[in-house]
């Protein structure tokens, strides 16, 4: 078990690959909900790094498949060197969206990261959607669909070289977990490319427990563990403060459990935690509900556990 590590706070205010604005907002709702407290609180060493600056939302219609593909390639690169620079000093990074689209530059990162070091790499994409989408199959063109696609390899030349390596990532890398909104085309290419999904109805069926240890299996003293934690994983009668809500998802306890299992490994080296949108919430409700999940994830639990 590796102890808990440093940890860098990164904003990211953007809502560039979204199809709702709100989400740029998501960073300082998170900072307002009591983070970097609450981690101090767990005994973690917390440096708040701001926020990252990059171009602002044109709100401009799809090209060629893609919204605002500018504009995300730059907050991408940013987010990549943000994250990439905390990872080489030793600290932990917690980037702070912003759309979930941002998550292919963090990821690009640790994939980066793991080069470098020698490392094997498992992210865990907790998630309502699948985000595999491609210019071809996307029903919007929003760029938030596709950000598991891009790392793949599948996805603009500009998005797909970040982080110097193509694809960033092996589908074999990732689990999904708590997907319940997946489009028609997208469906199919999740197939052919053998993704391992957990989607709602295999949670139902097995149960979180068995869920997460499937998720979690293999994982040794030489895997770096990344967790991208869209807020809309969550049940939408508790996290209502995001755009794309899809009821269904996991509960309270479920969610709370996930944490606590990916915490008992003692892997976590890296996080997202992406797409909260105040503008839709009541009163940071979702915020603070993140942070109590975050808490989890950092090892509170109700009983001192061996």
């Amino acid at each position: 078990m590796t102890k808990l590590r440093n940890v860098s706070l990164i904003g990211a205010p953007t809502d560039v690959g979204a199809g709702v604005r709100g989400a740029s907002m998501g960073p300082e709702a998170i900072r307002v909900a009591g983070l970097a407290e609450a981690l101090r609180g767990r005994g973690v060493d917390v440096m708040d790094r701001g926020n990252l600056v990059g171009p602002t939302n044109p709100w401009a219609p799809p090209v060629e498949g893609y919204r605002h593909l500018d504009e995300v390639v730059a907050w991408n690169r940013t987010v990549h060197d943000a994250v990439y620079n905390e990872l080489k000093t030793g600290r932990m990074p917690i980037l702070l969206g912003g759309d979930h689209c941002l998550g292919l530059g963090s990821i690009a990162a640790v994939a980066h990261h793991c080069r470098d070091v020698g490392k094997k790499l498992r992210v865990l994409w907790l998630d309502a959607h699948a985000d595999f989408n491609t210019s071809e199959l996307t029903p919007s063109g929003n760029i938030h669909g596709m950000p598991v696609a891009c790392l793949c390899g599948f996805g603009p030349k500009e998005l797909i070289e970040i982080g110097g390596h193509v694809p960033a990532v092996s589908p074999k890398w990732i689990r999904q977990i708590g997907i319940r909104s997946v489009d028609e085309g997208e469906r199919a290419f999740v197939h052919e490319q053998d993704l391992e999904v957990f989607d709602m109805r295999f949670i139902d069926e097995v149960g979180m427990r068995h869920t997460m240890e499937l998720a979690l299996a293999t994982l040794d003293d030489n895997t770096h563990l990344h967790v991208s934690f869209d807020v809309d994983f969550l049940d939408p009668v508790m996290a209502p403060g995001v755009g794309t809500t899809v009821g269904g998802g996991p509960t309270y306890r479920e969610a709370h459990l996930c944490m606590e299992m990916i915490h008992d490994t003692g892997r976590l080296a890296s996080l997202d935690i992406m797409e909260l949108n105040p503008a839709l919430d009541e009163r940071n409700k979702t915020a603070l509900v993140a942070v109590d999940l975050i808490e989890s994830l950092f090892g509170k639990s109700t009983l001192m556990r061996k």
